[in-house]
């Protein structure tokens, strides 16, 4: 049984660390797919939030992972690319990656979008080689009531996530570890 688990788990790892790979050998066009998935992911995010789009407009960025991956079978791992957006429009190409270890099994895709609402912390993430999640900043994951517009919130922290299945908004997951790299395209 033992055998099976790491071979499973190998399985994993080699499939995202090709996917990743794949991603990262892509040229120009792959910068062009970010975009086009990300513009649908924040049309989702639109509809889906209530006043999403006043948030984005009065935001200082915000960065968009609209397809991330993630599966394992007590080894686990993480992966997507993204793009940073500043006044709507593609500024930097970024890639988020994590590693675990512990009770888990499966697979799962969804959309990450995180909002910065300080001028500081945005040029502070965007200065940086590497950006850890926790370690280099917190981001706060949103939650409140259906039907609330998000505006009315009181938001306090400087970066504010939201994390997006096919289902719809997901409550109770952390991108806590997550390793934010910038991408050269």
């Amino acid at each position: 049984m033992l055998r099976i688990l790491h071979s499973f788990s190998f399985v994993v790892l080699v499939t995202l660390a090709a996917y990743a790979g794949y991603s990262g050998s892509v040229s120009a066009a792959s910068a062009e797919e970010i975009d086009i998935r990300t513009d649908g992911a924040l049309a989702k995010f639109r509809k889906e939030v209530t006043g999403g789009a006043e948030f984005l407009n009065r935001s200082k960025g915000y960065l968009v992972f609209p397809d991330v991956i993630k599966a394992g079978l007590a080894i686990g791992g993480e992966y997507g690319e993204g793009v940073l957006r500043i006044g709507g429009k593609s500024v930097q190409y970024y890639n988020i990656a994590s590693a675990s270890f512990g009770f888990q099994i499966g697979a799962q895709e969804y959309t990450i979008i995180m909002v910065f609402l300080d001028e500081d912390v945005l040029k502070k993430f965007r200065e940086s080689s590497g950006w850890e999640v926790g370690v280099d900043g917190s981001v706060a994951i949103a939650k409140w009531g259906a039907g609330k517009d998000i505006n009315s919130q009181n938001l306090k922290d400087p970066i504010v996530g939201f994390v997006f299945s096919n289902k719809g908004l997901m409550a109770g997951i952390s991108i806590e570890g997550s390793k934010i790299t910038r991408l050269k395209r």
